[in-house]
């Protein structure tokens, strides 16, 4: 029996998150890849049965290491880099050209050599998604298909699909949950279709009634930010965004919706995003944080929060936000949007953080 291709590869995107060894057919003679950032000794001898592996980085990575044109590879679908391993490039060595953190640890890297990706340029790419699909660093080890013993192997067309063009959820279920700063509280759960994490809807107030639903919903999303919602992190405003968005909407009229979306560091995960901060520690802002981690300054999905808010039955929203994205984010998924500000008080650490998001992010602070 054939398995369909979407399944194969969110199968892939488990496998890969396990540090297996994972197939990508495409139109070339196809990849066998494993994770860079989890590989160890014997699953990477595994890998190389039958020859030499070579790492397979993002564009916007090969650019910081002078691989790859920088105008290229700020490009939406830019071309991923294979770059080929002679024997000094070993386990550790190749660990420091994917990882940026470790840049300052080991600067001098290289003479690299890169090769063309010819016919498997599809194969590269969804080898990239995949990585970070599976909140994983976005770089590989890669053999050609037929040189190793993949677990799964999913097409390159399927992978290239991730995420869906809008996002699919069902609700799951529904719960009273007095909060704090809002008592009159609804917690309601979805589950997505693509098998990735559940996020949550508070319903505060009565906003979904009939006579509330001929207006627009006061609306809030909010990416989880353990750092920031649960530790008290002063490096972003992500605390005070949440409990100052729970009180505002409690002390509406009609209440409103806060969507609680685990899309954690602008969607590259937690391990990512601490990561990041510790390029932030080197100096670097938040957005070049993320680009030299090989990720796009944002990587969120908007089309999950308007699935939550369809399904309740919402469709003219006042968004508290300053994210322009956001606001075109949900508009782009047929609903009817206007802005409402949502600006916190900076502090001594995220002082920089929010001039970047104002000034490389376009966020109206």
């Amino acid at each position: 029996m054939s398995l369909a291709p979407a399944y194969l590869a969110e199968a892939a995107i488990d496998a890969l998150r396990r540090g297996r060894i994972v197939g990508i057919a495409g139109d070339g003679v196809g990849l066998a890849i494993v994770s860079a950032e989890l590989a160890d000794a014997a699953a990477l001898a595994a890998l190389e049965a039958h020859g030499r592996a070579g790492l397979i980085i993002t564009a916007r990575r090969a650019a910081v290491l002078s691989l790859a044109n920088q105008r290229a590879a700020a490009a939406a679908d830019a071309e991923p880099v294979w770059i080929e391993r002679p024997v000094w490039l070993g386990l550790t060595e190749s660990r420091a050209v994917a990882d940026p953190v470790l840049d300052l640890a080991t600067p001098f890297k290289g003479p690299f050599v890169s090769r063309a990706l010819a016919g498997d340029t599809a194969a590269a790419r969804a080898a990239i998604t995949l990585a970070k699909q599976a909140a994983l660093l976005p770089a590989v080890y890669a053999v050609p298909l037929a040189a190793a013993t993949p677990v799964v192997t999913a097409p390159a067309t399927a992978i290239l699909d991730l995420p869906a063009t809008a996002a699919r959820v069902r609700l799951t279920s529904r719960a009273r949950l007095p909060l704090a700063l809002a008592e009159n509280t609804e917690v309601v759960a979805f589950r997505p279709d693509d098998g990735g994490p559940e996020h949550l809807a508070l319903v505060i107030g009565d906003p979904l009634s009939n006579l509330a639903r001929s207006g627009p919903v006061l609306v809030r999303l909010h990416s989880a930010c353990l750092t920031g919602d649960v530790l008290g992190s002063l490096k972003c405003d992500c605390g005070p965004q949440l409990h100052t968005a729970l009180a505002v909407i409690a002390a509406h009229p009609g209440g409103g919706i806060l969507l609680y979306l685990q899309q954690e560091g602008r969607g590259i995960g937690l391990l990512n995003k601490l990561r990041a901060y510790a390029l932030q520690d080197q100096g670097f802002d938040t957005v070049d944080a993320n680009t030299r981690l090989g990720f796009e300054p944002d990587e969120r999905d908007f089309s999950l929060a308007a699935a939550m808010l369809h399904q309740l039955g919402v469709t003219q929203v006042e968004l508290l936000t300053n994210n322009p994205l956001k606001v075109a984010g949900l508009a782009a998924h047929g609903l009817a949007v206007s802005r409402v500000e949502h600006s916190m008080a900076p502090n001594p650490h995220n002082l920089a953080y929010l001039g970047t998001k104002r000034d490389r992010q376009g966020h109206m602070l």
